[in-house]
């Protein structure tokens, strides 16, 4: 049993800013501002708005589960096709049994989200698009799961490596914040092999956490992976066994919170570890540069660790290396020790699909205290109270035309007219031109046609 107290001093609402936060029971509740945070299998929920977070997750893990069985019927309607070969069926066969073992395996992992009392259809999901990152589901990022806890121990000891590489002082780590932990291996390495007082692993993935938890505790789980490349027949899905090297000492905590409204007090930590992180995160490096400085003791140390392909619609944003540390001594850190090195990533034994990832690792100490940038909103204040007027935006007043359009486009077809005549129709309607309408409606169609053909599984 870990030492709870050990993490409450840490913590502080990330909904006001205010601490301590007290715990009862199963939750931890601010006094300030009156929230309560749930626990999630044993994992506190620090969300700044817990039940909105908690509602949205457990609606994207439903639709994913929905693809499953989406998976499955299109297997299923694919194995009673005639002329099948004997090998084609035989694998087909195998992922219909995966797909359907999987998918009853993840609805139990995910029991403490209480997806089970979503009960909205696969379309109403489509139609209403949910807030957190439009990238993020349950399918995300599960391959690390594999890479962590059942592939073996190269690209766990490579990147463990490039920890070490950078820590040149010899220091304690003291308590460590891993920011986007996913599946929690290198946090566990950390914590087993360099020995900090305390360390918390945070994600806002709540399949990721909720794998990592039983797997930290000693338990070992069946999970199947489904390689991008199979190398074989045998390979489309592999039934593997996941397992801890041994159970995680003490001072081990898993949160599930987000990275821009971390639940923390200030200046707690000796040591922030951004893994794979700094260049996914919404907000703008120099910013969330000072937020990693918020966190952090005078002198504590900021290691960063992944990739730096930055991908913002801003090209000013896509920082160089160069530019990334130029930001880190303008946000209160000393000259950072830096290391590059190309490391395996993501090499599954059963995938022809694997890469070799040039790694960039630097680690900065704290000089210099800089002033919080403020709370991070993800969402303006008419969309998160439901309460003030929804301006009548010109984005919207577009896709409000869009809509109505595609709306009419989808009225029309019945099975009998064609592109042209759909396309003579807008013009009678005094939509579009005929000229404009048949090259956007091919293209409609087309994206349409695209998603319905469109694979859902792993």
């Amino acid at each position: 049993m870990q030492d709870a107290s050990r993490l409450d001093e840490l913590l502080a609402c990330p909904r006001c800013d205010k601490r301590p936060l007290d715990r009862k029971e199963d939750r931890y509740r601010c006094g300030a501002c009156k929230t309560e945070y749930p626990d999630i299998g044993g994992i506190p929920w620090l969300f700044a708005d817990p039940e909105s977070s908690l509602g949205e997750w457990r609606n994207r893990l439903h639709y994913s589960l929905q693809q499953l069985s989406h998976e499955s019927q299109r297997l299923k309607s694919e194995l009673i096709a005639e002329n099948r070969r004997e090998l084609t069926r035989k694998r087909l066969e195998q992922q219909l049994a995966a797909t359907d073992r999987h998918k009853k395996t993840l609805r139990q992992l995910l029991s403490p989200v209480d997806v089970q009392s979503i009960q909205a259809s696969y379309e109403s999901h489509l139609a209403m698009r949910t807030r957190l990152p439009s990238d993020q589901g349950l399918n995300t990022y599960y391959a690390n799961v594999h890479r962590d806890w059942a592939w073996g121990d190269a690209e766990n000891e490579a990147s463990l490596e490039q920890i070490r590489s950078v820590l040149t002082d010899n220091e304690s780590l003291g308590n460590v914040l891993v920011l986007g932990a996913g599946a929690c291996r290198l946090a566990y390495d950390l914590h087993m092999q360099l020995a900090p007082d305390t360390t918390i692993a945070m994600d806002f993935n709540p399949l990721l956490l909720l794998i990592a938890k039983q797997l930290v505790g000693g338990e070992q789980l069946q999970l199947h992976e489904f390689p991008i490349a199979p190398k074989s027949l045998d390979d489309f899905a592999v039934l593997r066994k996941l397992g801890a090297p041994e159970p995680v000492r003490d001072g081990f905590f898993l949160l599930l919170g987000d990275v821009l409204r971390a639940p923390f007090a200030g200046e707690v930590f000796d040591t922030v570890i951004t893994p794979w992180l700094i260049d996914i995160v919404a907000e703008d490096l120099p910013v969330f540069s000072i937020r990693i400085n918020n966190l952090l003791k005078h002198g504590g140390r900021w290691i960063n660790f992944g990739s730096l392909a930055f991908d913002s619609p801003e090209r000013a944003r896509r920082y160089s290396p160069e530019e990334t540390l130029i930001i880190a001594g303008e946000s209160g850190f000393d000259a950072p020790v830096v290391r590059q090195a190309t490391i395996p990533y993501m090499c599954s034994p059963a995938s022809r699909h694997a890469r070799q990832e040039t790694v960039f690792t630097f680690c900065a100490h704290k000089q210099q205290d800089v002033d919080s940038p403020g709370r991070y909103k993800a969402l303006p204040d008419w969309i998160v109270t439901g309460k003030e007027p929804v301006p009548l935006l010109q984005s919207f007043r577009t896709q409000a035309m869009s809509t109505q359009i595609y709306s009419f486009i989808m009225s029309l077809i019945d099975g009998k007219r064609s592109i042209g005549d759909m396309a003579k129709i807008l013009e009678q309607q005094k939509l579009m031109s005929r000229k404009e309408a048949e090259p956007a409606i091919r293209n409609f169609l087309t994206r349409m046609y695209d998603d319905s053909q469109r694979q859902s599984g792993f």
